[in-house]
């Protein structure tokens, strides 16, 4: 413990000459909110009909937002067929990326050194290739399952050379290779949803929502290689800086939980209202950010002090999905 407090306050003081920004996006009304870390909103730029994920480009300048269409995977329907582009900097989108007769998009990854962009889609389940610089999708390469949900890049000798796609329906996850399209499809528990990497890049841990268990699945053999216990209804994770510990929102319990990779056991939950539905840390590391988006709701949480520190209240109907702290240039 005086080990993580140690490190989240090298982080924070570090961070703490650095501009912040809060963005929340706002699955109901479709827009992207820019809020102070304190929680005042300031503006709120529309993107595409319910959006789901956003991932934020290395140098902070932009945001690519998924816009999926519908609120709720379960739901029926079309949906859309664009990534919008948000300029942070001008708090306006400045484009979007059309994915033609692939809809309903729903996860996306970066990868930074490269800037090229995996997104999953649900209709049908396929997992597109873009270039984020160019704005163009390269390729759309197969899943092999059903609900292609949430995605994380997998390493290579060159950079990455694999996507890993949770199939929420199939109860797996697809490796993907993005050169030749050649796929493996390895077994998890009942709904995978979110996913990340371990620091070094060989493992990756997905949370399964109705198992309520972590699959650890080897990159590089495309194995599954252990699984660990976790509280009810996990659907988002993400890592500590260091490595050490996974952080993740409990839907079911109403909680988010750190589990230690060290003991490969959870250490610590800290109780939030409603049902979390997303997980991401800040940019430094220190906080862990979660919204309850039936009850239009953003939770911010100290790791350090294991403890809900600020609760920032959205608009009603908002419905704020993944939400987070990022330093600006």
């Amino acid at each position: 413990m005086k080990r993580l407090l140690a490190l989240f306050l090298i982080w924070a003081g570090v961070s703490a000459a650095q501009k912040q920004a809060l963005l929340i996006l706002h699955k109901g009304t479709s827009t992207l909110g820019f809020y102070t870390p304190d929680g005042k909103l300031e503006k709120e730029v529309p993107v595409g009909r319910h959006p789901h994920e956003m991932v934020v480009s290395a140098d902070r300048r932009f945001a690519y937002i998924t816009d999926n269409g519908t609120m709720r995977i379960e739901q029926p329907g079309a949906g859309g067929n664009t990534v919008s582009v948000v300029d942070l900097a001008q708090r306006k989108r400045v484009d979007t990326i059309g994915l033609g007769k692939y809809r309903r998009p729903h996860g996306i990854d970066l990868e930074y050194r490269t800037g090229r962009l995996v997104v999953t889609c649900e209709l049908p389940d396929r997992l597109m290739l873009i270039d984020a610089r160019g704005r163009s999708v390269k390729k759309n390469l197969p899943t092999e399952g059903k609900t292609s949900h949430m995605v994380s890049f997998g390493p290579g000798p060159s950079g990455a050379e694999w996507a890993f796609v949770s199939n929420s329906s199939s109860a797996t996850v697809t490796a993907v290779n993005l050169t030749t399209g050649a796929v493996k499809v390895i077994p998890t528990g009942q709904r995978p949803e979110g996913s990340v990497l371990s620091r070094d890049g060989r493992q990756l841990y997905v949370v399964n929502r109705e198992a309520h268990a972590i699959t650890v699945i080897d990159t590089e053999r495309q194995a599954v290689v252990g699984e660990m216990q976790t509280g009810r209804g996990p659907v988002r994770i993400d890592i500590t800086p260091d490595g050490r510990y996974l952080v993740y929102a409990l839907m079911h319990d109403g909680k988010v939980e750190m589990l230690d990779l060290e003991t490969r056991r959870p250490v610590a939950q800290i109780g939030v209202e409603g049902q979390p539905v997303s997980l991401r840390l800040s940019d430094d590391g220190a906080m862990a950010l979660a919204a309850s988006e039936e009850i239009d709701t953003v939770f911010v949480i100290s790791l350090a002090e294991r403890k809900v520190v600020r609760t920032i209240r959205t608009a009603k109907g908002a419905a704020p999905d993944p939400a987070m702290l990022i330093n600006l240039p």
